[in-house]
């Protein structure tokens, strides 16, 4: 058994908020319990208890990301599924769902299976969307029925838009009879002359034409359009625009299917940092103005985007060293995602930590039915234990790629401990 002592609790689910202690058996929460009131009774199982003071810190439920790559299979020397989970543990993060544009992709079940196998051997809850088009393709759609059944939490072809507006009609349908989300990577290529960059400020900066705005209100206005009619679950991936925020507001006043998810790095930075950092800033959709980093904050803080997710997108440091228009797109997140929350939401009054936690945890379980983001007695002992006054320079990472913008940068805070299934999987 594990007691936990002392810590100030926050359940998004209940609204709970005070300082409590928390005792684990096994891979559940038996009791929780006003601050000072558990040791004796856990003093009185055989064996006792270990018991962790935690001296006030937060205690709130295991982060969960729904929208992160490990780029396992085909991509290893960029992540792996173990270097992926630890990274995600020392975020925080106790449940991450990978997508599929792997090598081979998740589009039969012989992929998911090894997936799905090798991911529970990591410590914390790892879960795989299959890919909406067979190979990636954008022409055939995947057994979705069958993928569901042994495993699948959800269908994408994130990287690659689906532009085939009737085989989205198609997909939307099948997905819906499975219960199971489609997300989707919001950007028309056509569109698109030089990914990853803003058309505007950074691109002339450049020299490039860019990625215009336009790209990806064109997605968004049509998917929207189809899934009002369809009545389907649809998931816009990480938002990146005012206009879309606008049209994803709307949508959610005619259906009940839409969500919405937002990047820390499209809340928290602008076209500017590319112009800084060069490739380190490159990513897809890409960092756009000013005012559309406070339209998704908005969007947050309104409830227009449902969630918070990293995109975690590893690359090797010799990638990322070719010129702009040639390295790959994204950065990692899983490990600065939430003291990037605190600072740039809760420090500056956009958001309650209860809300923060919410999106980050409760609102993207709810999105792929995981029991996860709640803290309740008989409920999984999934846990994270923070400081958010503490500072920590965001260096050494434990992932295998280093692809970030935030290197070198303090950042409010400090994890202390990572709680998977009862069993601490990172401790600071």
């Amino acid at each position: 058994m594990l007691l936990l002592e002392n810590g100030y609790l926050i359940d998004p689910a209940s609204g709970t908020e005070g300082y409590r202690d928390i005792l684990i058996d096994g891979d559940r929460i038996f009791r929780i319990m006003p601050q000072g009131a558990m040791r004796s009774e856990a003093a009185g199982y055989a064996g006792g208890a270990e018991i962790i003071d935690l001296n006030g810190q937060y205690v709130a439920p295991g982060l969960v990301d729904v929208h992160v790559h490990f780029r396992d299979p085909g991509f290893t020397y960029k992540e792996d599924i173990c270097t992926g989970a630890r990274a995600a543990a020392r975020g925080g993060f106790t449940s991450v769902v990978l997508m599929a544009n792997t090598r081979p992709a998740v589009d039969d079940t012989e992929t998911l299976r090894y997936v799905i196998d090798k991911g529970r051997k990591t410590g914390i809850h790892v879960y795989t969307c299959a890919n909406v088009t067979k190979g990636l393709g954008g022409k055939e759609l995947t057994d979705m029925e069958t993928l569901s059944t042994h495993g699948a939490v959800g269908f994408t072809d994130d990287g690659i838009p689906l532009t085939d507006e009737g085989l989205l009609r198609k997909a939307l349908r099948r997905a819906a009879a499975c219960h199971r989300p489609i997300s989707l990577h919001e950007e028309d290529p056509a569109l698109i002359t030089n990914n990853g960059v803003n058309a505007g400020r950074a691109s002339e900066y450049f020299g490039i034409v860019g990625s215009p705005r336009e790209a990806e209100i064109s997605m968004v206005e049509r998917d929207l359009r189809i899934a009002v009619e369809e009545e389907a679950d649809l998931f816009i991936q990480h938002i990146s625009t005012r206009e879309a925020v606008e049209l994803v507001r709307q949508a959610k006043k005619k259906s009940a299917h839409i969500f919405a998810e937002a990047t820390p790095h499209h809340f928290s930075l602008t076209e500017e940092a590319v112009i800084e950092h060069g490739t380190l800033a490159k990513m897809n959709p890409p960092l756009r103005e000013e005012a559309d980093r406070l339209a998704v904050i908005e969007g947050l803080r309104d409830g227009t985007i449902d969630m918070i997710a990293t995109d975690h997108a590893p690359h090797s440091a010799e990638e990322k060293a070719r010129p702009l228009t040639e390295a790959p797109s994204g950065i990692i997140g899983l490990e600065t995602s939430l003291s990037l929350g605190i600072r740039e939401l809760v420090n500056k009054g956009y958001l309650s930590m209860a809300e923060l936690i919410g999106k980050m945890s409760l609102a993207p379980a709810k999105l792929y039915r995981l029991d996860a983001g709640h803290l309740t007695e008989g409920g999984p002992a999934d846990l994270v234990v923070f400081d958010p006054q503490g500072e920590w320079t965001v260096r050494d990472f434990a992932s295998k790629a280093a692809n970030s913008p935030f290197t070198g940068e303090t950042m409010p805070g400090v994890i202390a401990y990572t709680i998977c299934g009862g069993r601490i999987v990172y401790r600071r």
